[in-house]
């Protein structure tokens, strides 16, 4: 309310802002005051203050109908033209940047007559409230002045900093500073550093002041310091020495350099009223890289276009301009636009990472207006053009999701990297996989060439949860190419834990759904499996299923049995019909026998034996398996005759006697 003047309360404050802006997550009543918890996105660091979100609301609670004027608009009135100083010799600061890649902009001056004690109620209340902790009313003003505008500033001891000489330069492998929090940081070296006359390290900079150079009850003269730093170098020493603070988190994400003049202001005028400071030091501006100006062209006829619907021009300039665009109308001639208007809209500097393009424009536009203020007519899938393997690959998929979820399958969705620890864990060569080299865990550092470790991963974690796990996944997976990007496949896999004739039964019946034809089973090996089969189609070997071999429960730590499948999804889009194939039935009668045998073959080659043995045969069916011994039932049928019971007994007597021999393969 210090900033913006409103009719809204908390709650529709809430509500607005989430519809159209940063999500406020909680509201939360304590005494006289609201406290926001509020997600703003990794872009949009302008919004990450008190200020930022009052611009935000200025132009997003006006479409609900609730007044909104930002009544103190900090960045237009702070400017150093408001600085007073008295400057002398003793006070004098001399700043050094060894590399201005470094620094974009450097801001100092130094304070004397400081008077080092509590801060101000309101001051203590807010720091308190947002979870910061209160010191003292010098500390809390660097703190305050962050959370108000969302730029960091710094106040170091002048005493302490030996010859008044502050050198910004990368750091050293091995050097060492013990920062605020009384921890002793090791530098990985080329991280941004300040450091004094003597040699010593005052500041690790963008995350933490120096212990030697902080502000203590005995200070009364004060180095006022605000600056922007590169944001790759904050970012990969905050990750490298693992100290993450809230002045990191704005840093790594590239501050506007322009905010820094009316930040640094703002805090000249917070240290006159409150710790009775007097400027005792020329202002020291370092001013390396100002940012330029953008300008975006937008024509109104594609704001429409794209949101597919008119919005008055007012409005769309109106929104523009309460979220801190310049926006210039212009009666349009060009060929493409005839009579059209245009817009030069000059981009804030505090948006300029972000706006590129009239497309980030349009976004702005929408968001304001509403995106639930849109009709949400979805455009039919039948219009959208896409290249024939895409649509194989989105009809297939869908059918064989559909079809696994109906028969009792849940669907997982797993990173597409797995740890080194799971793959050496299952027997896997590393070497094959494809590493991730700036994975930010272990446990997703290599691309995997299977889906089996992830599913498998799954049900250990399922277990005990449910009875009956059944997972599926389809996604790809990464194999290594000469000098190349990786060769991504489309799998699917599958993992129970009921028994391996329900895998089975999964996996033909879904080939059955997808109508595949001339499919088969073949015994071979797979590391993780034992018992195991292959799946054959068209005499390639397109997956396989079988129990997850003992060995490797015992090293997951998993208590009971785990069935497994995968299949190649490729044969699947290739091989799929949406049309049953067509059976001419046969106008004479069928004959049905049983047949009970030793099962000494796999029930592919008991089929193919069976037809080998008997040509009156027209199909057969698995009825059931006990104690090593299976029964099928024959259906018996002549093309062109009825035929007898006894002609139809001779033929399963021949059937009989080919699969009763030894399997000299076993």
């Amino acid at each position: 309310m210090e900033y913006l003047e409103t009719d809204a309360d908390p709650y529709e404050f809430q509500k607005y802002l989430s519809l159209c802006g940063p999500s406020i997550e909680t509201v939360e009543k304590i005494g006289e005051d609201f406290v926001f918890d509020i997600e703003v996105t990794s872009n949009r660091v302008d919004m990450a203050s008190v200020y930022g979100i009052a611009q935000e609301a200025q132009a997003i609670l006006p479409q609900f109908g609730k007044k909104a004027i930002l009544k103190n608009n900090v960045l237009k009135k702070y400017s150093f033209n408001n600085l007073r100083a008295e400057p002398t010799s003793t006070h004098a600061l001399k700043v050094k940047i060894e590399d201005q890649s470094l620094v974009s902009r450097f801001t100092a001056v130094v304070y004397d007559s400081i008077q080092i004690k509590q801060s101000p109620e309101y001051i203590s209340r807010r720091l308190t409230l947002c979870g910061v902790k209160v010191i003292n009313n010098v500390v809390d003003i660097s703190n305050y002045l962050m959370l108000s505008l969302g730029q960091p500033v710094h106040m170091f001891d002048f005493d302490q900093i030996i010859d008044s000489v502050m050198i910004v330069r990368t750091s050293i492998k091995g050097e060492k500073l013990i920062t605020l929090d009384d921890k002793e940081i090791v530098l990985p070296g080329g991280d941004i550093v300040i450091e004094d006359g003597s040699g010593r390290l005052i500041d690790l900079c963008g995350i933490m002041g120096g212990k030697n150079s902080s502000i203590t009850n005995e200070t009364t003269r004060v180095v006022f310091f605000v600056q922007t730093y590169d944001k790759k170098h904050i970012r990969q020493t905050s990750m490298a020495t693992g100290q993450r603070t809230l002045a990191s988190a704005y840093f790594e994400k590239d501050l506007d350099t322009e905010r820094v003049e009316p930040t640094f202001v703002y805090g000249h005028e917070l240290l006159q009223n409150f710790a009775n400071g007097i400027v005792r030091s020329e202002l020291l501006d370092i001013y390396f890289h100002k940012r330029k100006e953008k300008h975006i062209k937008t024509y109104l006829k594609d704001i429409h276009r794209v949101i597919g619907i008119p919005i008055d021009e007012e409005k769309v300039t109106s929104i523009l301009i309460h979220l801190g665009f310049q926006v210039n109308r212009h009666e349009n001639n060009e060929l493409a636009y005839p009579d059209g208007v245009s817009f030069d809209i000059t981009v804030p500097t505090y948006r300029t990472d972000d706006v590129s393009i009239q497309e980030d424009i349009i976004e702005e536009v929408v968001r304001v207006y509403g995106y639930h203020n849109l009709p949400n007519n979805i455009s039919p899938l039948i219009h959208i053009k896409q290249p024939k393997y895409i649509q194989q690959l989105f009809t297939v998929q869908y059918k064989t999701k559909y079809f696994l979820k109906h028969i009792g399958l849940h669907e997982f969705l797993n990173y597409s990297m797995v740890s080194a620890d799971l793959l050496v864990k299952l027997d896997y060569n590393i070497s094959e996989h494809l590493k991730i080299s700036n994975s930010i865990s272990s446990e997703i550092e290599y691309m995997r060439t299977s889906l089996l470790p992830s599913l498998l991963q799954n049900m250990k974690q399922n277990i005990g949860k449910k009875e009956v796990l059944k997972f599926f996944e389809i996604a790809k997976i990464y194999y290594k190419t000469q000098n190349n990007l990786p060769k991504e496949i489309y799998k699917l896999a599958i993992a129970v834990n009921t028994d391996i004739m329900d895998l089975k039964g999964i996996v033909t019946a879904l080939f059955l759904e997808l109508n595949m034809q001339d499919l088969s089973l073949k015994n071979t090996n797979h590391h993780l499996l034992s018992p195991y089969a292959s799946i054959v189609s068209k005499g390639n070997i397109i997956g396989f299923f079988g129990a997850l071999h003992q060995k490797y429960n015992d090293i997951l730590g998993i208590n009971q049995p785990i069935y497994l499948a995968e299949i190649d999804f490729e044969p699947l889009l290739t091989q799929y019909s949406s049309i049953y194939p067509y059976h001419v039935p046969s106008p004479y009668a069928m004959v049905k026998l049983d047949l009970t045998f030793e099962k000494t073959y796999l029930y592919q080659e008991i089929q193919t034996m069976s037809f080998q043995a008997s040509k009156l045969i027209h199909h057969m069916e698995y009825l059931s398996s006990f104690d090593n011994k299976i029964t099928i039932r024959y259906f018996f049928n002549s093309p062109d005759r009825n035929i007898t019971e006894e002609e139809a007994k001779i033929e399963l007597g021949k059937v009989s006697n080919i699969l009763n021999k030894p399997n000299k393969s076993n």
